[in-house]
């Protein structure tokens, strides 16, 4: 595949992820991704709000991507009442408590995420600049597809079926039936 660099538009997003206490006695801590930071600089778990236990932190700054070829994702993604980002997570390995694996404006790219079960996909609204930006690429590099309509082939299916299991067995209702199975019976 030919990479077109006229097709593709990044920018680092800052990911902010919220710690409250949980409401189980199984659950000690619930974390969310609560807001995007557009344009934002590096980040390693940087605490910027604390409102008595909760506590929200710039967790990472992950490169949102924009690709020419996943332009009707984008604007399904943006026709949504509430034009959203993906934050998909997985459980993080040592000090840290989740590790964000990407941010992405492709709902379909965030529900394949979903399947494995292993990953936290968390949909957090986008900021208005940030929606400006993805429908600026949007309308400068969607091509709506045309609709094609598939065409019966003309194979004839009112066929008679010929050869259906063994010629060796005589009676129609045991088509299916194996010749060694026939011998035995006869035996």
């Amino acid at each position: 595949m030919i990479h077109n660099p006229k097709m593709y538009r990044t920018m680092p997003v800052g990911i902010v992820l919220r710690k409250a206490p949980g409401i189980t006695r199984w659950v000690k801590w619930h974390w969310t991704a609560s807001a995007i930071l557009p344009g934002a600089g590096p980040a390693d778990w940087r605490e910027l709000r604390r409102e008595g236990e909760a506590v929200e932190y710039h967790a990472a700054t992950k490169v949102l991507e924009l690709h020419g070829a996943d332009t009707e994702a984008y604007l399904h993604g943006l026709t949504a009442e509430v034009p959203s980002l993906y934050v998909v997570m997985r459980e993080g390995e040592g000090d840290v408590p989740l590790d964000i694996v990407l941010v992405t404006a492709s709902p379909y790219e965030a529900q394949d995420y979903t399947d494995s079960g292993e990953e936290i996909v968390e949909k957090v609204p986008m900021p208005h600049g940030l929606v400006a930006w993805v429908r600026e690429f949007v309308e400068e590099f969607h091509q709506e597809e045309a609709f094609i309509k598939r065409k019966r082939d003309k194979k004839n299916i009112d066929l008679r079926e010929d050869g259906i299991g063994d010629p060796r067995i005589g009676k129609a209702e045991d088509v299916y039936a194996s010749p060694a199975l026939k011998r035995r019976r006869l035996q």
